[in-house]
């Protein structure tokens, strides 16, 4: 046997013994320690064509499912901005600021009970949770297209709002938890790319929908919530019978699979557990840093993000055309965005780097804000362009920024709260995001595209201050300088997470 075969074969030997987890060891910790399967039978090492068909398998299990549900999840987040331009505005008596009120009302509960929500995600089946707060709040969107007041349509996003909370976060931490750091990127991706599909898809329906007008006394915007929510209910019913569960109880796995997927993810983060919830899993949580600059770093390109869903389809309009055109208009940007950011997440992963994709696509957006912000000294046709460019480069990076917070954390606790707190505090970017396109400014909207810009470059200077971070406890631990927790109790080693001595960081 080679050298290379023998230090692979010790390398496997090493992973698969079986540690002291303590007395308090649960099925769900065996699964992740990745030693012994359900059956108690000794595990072998990993055949490489095996862990491809595993792969391939779970790919095929979680993505499509999830991916389909975003895009539900978005289309009836995003469609009030195809509704505004449809007379959704004039039928409820809004004015003024009423429209922004109604955008940010939605972030008010969103962002209040992600964290919670992927607490409670922790404990259940996400087969149940999802499909559940799937099909409410796809009943709360057709009570949007019922509703015959201001105040109702506020009502119904604060709801929406709420049961969406689980949905974005709870599906990133069931992902995570399922891949290697370095496999996630482009599964991530693809499942982001709903959303992405979800700004063309929803001016397609628009368009289609908006020739209903007058059928049944509703106008067209009415439809477009009431066949979009409908759409929701019918998947979410479907969805329980397909969404898959926790690794450790997923169906769609026989025992052999569970055991050879238990010893991966246990290889990719050796000792750098954290599946039990205390005093010290909540400060580990709650107290790490990284979580906090990835939240700003998120916060600040999710503001483009929701910008171009929400407020596209009013900017083409206002370059003079019509609104069926503008809806129409609206439907390449996001497929050029879909494309970009696919083929980001091959690079990003095959690289396995994260910061430069981040940079590359900042300055991207950059180039189309500076052009709409002098955009009385060019063309229509290059205003055009610049909202290719803006969404283009807006998801290049906001993927990038999840997945890469995802990778540097780990346990199950720590990867929950963190995947909640960056997507729901930094969906406070949402909120700017509602607020900044004033109607008194139209078209110019000079607010708007400069705070864009602004958070842009706020998204750039904490991924600098994440990479030195990165960089420097890197190094500290290869120096041995964080050896000291290897004398603490095997349980809370056991319990440490990303803390673990053994664990580093990627960018």
């Amino acid at each position: 046997m080679d050298n290379k075969s023998s230090l692979s074969t010790e390398a496997n030997a090493v992973a698969l013994e079986k540690p002291d987890l303590g007395t308090n060891a649960t099925q769900e910790d065996i699964f992740y320690k990745g030693y012994v399967d359900h059956a108690g039978v000794e595990a072998v090492p990993i055949d490489p064509v095996a862990e491809k068909k595993l792969l391939r398998k779970i790919d095929v299990h979680l993505i499509p499912i999830l991916w389909l549900l975003f895009l539900c999840a978005f289309i009836d987040r995003i469609n009030i901005g195809n509704a505004r331009i449809q007379g959704l505005e004039a039928d409820l008596g809004m004015t003024g600021g009423d429209f922004n009120i109604a955008l940010f009302t939605f972030f008010i509960t969103y962002i209040l009970f992600e964290v919670p929500s992927n607490i409670l995600l922790k404990r259940l089946r996400p087969s149940i949770f999802l499909s559940t707060i799937i099909g409410i709040w796809g009943i709360i969107t057709i009570g949007m297209g019922c509703t015959q007041s201001f105040a109702g349509l506020v009502v119904c996003r604060l709801l929406i709002g709420f049961f969406e909370a689980g949905f974005f976060p709870g599906c990133i931490y069931l992902i995570s938890m399922y891949y290697k750091r370095h496999e996630l990127q482009w599964r991530v991706n693809l499942f982001f790319c709903a959303s992405i599909v979800a700004g063309a898809f929803s001016g397609l329906l628009a368009y289609a929908i908006a020739h209903m007008d007058g059928i049944q006394g509703y106008s067209g915007w009415r439809w477009i919530f009431i066949l979009e929510g409908l759409f929701t209910v019918v998947v979410a019913v479907g969805s329980y019978f397909v969404i898959p569960d926790w690794p450790h109880s997923a169906k769609f796995l026989n025992e052999n699979e569970r055991s050879m997927l238990s010893r991966r993810l246990a290889l990719d983060v050796e000792r750098a557990t954290m599946n039990h919830w205390d005093k010290h899993t909540a400060w580990r949580c709650f107290g790490d840093i990284k979580i906090y600059i990835g939240t700003f770093m998120y916060m600040g390109i999710v503001q483009t993000g929701y910008a171009t869903s929400f407020f596209t389809p009013t900017i083409l309009k206002q370059l003079g055309w019509t609104s069926l055109r503008a809806q129409v208009m609206s439907i390449p940007i996001f497929v050029v965005a879909t494309v970009l950011a696919l083929c980001t997440a091959l690079l990003t992963d095959r690289l396995k780097h994260r910061f430069a994709f981040i940079v590359i696509g900042c300055c991207i957006s950059t180039i189309g804000y500076v052009i709409l912000l002098n955009m009385e000294s060019v063309p229509v046709g290059a205003r055009y362009f610049a909202l290719y460019l803006i969404t283009g480069g807006g998801y290049i990076a906001q993927p990038v920024t999840i997945v890469w917070l995802s990778n540097n954390v780990s346990g199950h606790y720590k990867r929950g709260v963190s995947s909640a707190m960056q997507i729901g505090l930094g969906n406070i970017g949402g909120i700017v995001a509602s607020n900044i396109y004033l109607p008194s400014q139209a078209p110019r909207y000079p607010l708007g595209f400069g705070i864009g810009l602004g958070f842009l470059w706020m998204c750039v200077g904490c991924a600098v201050v994440f990479l030195l971070y990165s960089m420097r406890e890197n190094k500290l631990r290869n120096a041995g300088k964080r050896d000291d927790r290897l004398q603490l109790a095997l349980e809370v080693q056991n319990n440490l997470g990303d803390e673990h001595p053994s664990f580093r960081f990627s960018y």
